[in-house]
């Protein structure tokens, strides 16, 4: 191997002399793009963990309005409007919003309400997000032990 001449070690080092601060003006250059980035991102997680905790406070209430209720079809209904109103207060906007109900409406027993919901994650787009995801939950109440029963005979 053959050593570099003198002429071209000192050519070498007026260059690298030649670059001092050039790191700082690129890295000047490319932190804000680097910090939007970070920022985008942040908003995007942000986003979705919100709108899981909200859809969980809306499985929460829409389980409890189940369990106020005397028939499985009020009960179901009620769900689904309490799950929906709750979405809408919040400000969590879906595309749509489908509640299932399971359990019994007697006294004791446990009423499990399912929620799921497409939430629109539209402005995440440039980032590569997909328009949208859809997100479950679920939320049990137990119907009060104490609550008074129809009378016998009468219609639910």
């Amino acid at each position: 191997m053959t050593r570099p001449s003198s002429a071209s070690a000192i050519t070498w080092r007026r260059w690298w002399a030649a670059e001092r601060g050039s790191v700082t003006a690129e890295a000047v250059l490319v932190a804000p793009v680097l910090v939007m980035l970070l920022v985008f991102v942040a908003v995007v997680v942000h986003r979705s963990v919100d709108a899981r905790l909200r859809l969980d406070d809306a499985a929460h209430q829409a389980a409890r309005a189940a369990t106020l209720q005397r028939s499985t079809t009020a009960a179901t209904t009620a769900a689904r409007d309490t799950a929906s109103a709750a979405l809408a207060q919040a400000g969590l906007v879906c595309r749509d919003v489908a509640t299932t109900l399971s359990g019994a409406l007697t006294p004791g027993e446990a009423v499990t309400v399912h929620v799921r919901c497409t939430v629109d994650f539209g402005q995440a787009l440039l980032l590569g997000v997909p328009g949208g995801k859809t997100l479950e939950s679920s939320a049990s109440e137990v119907v009060d032990t104490y609550r008074s029963q129809p009378a016998a005979g009468a219609t639910p």
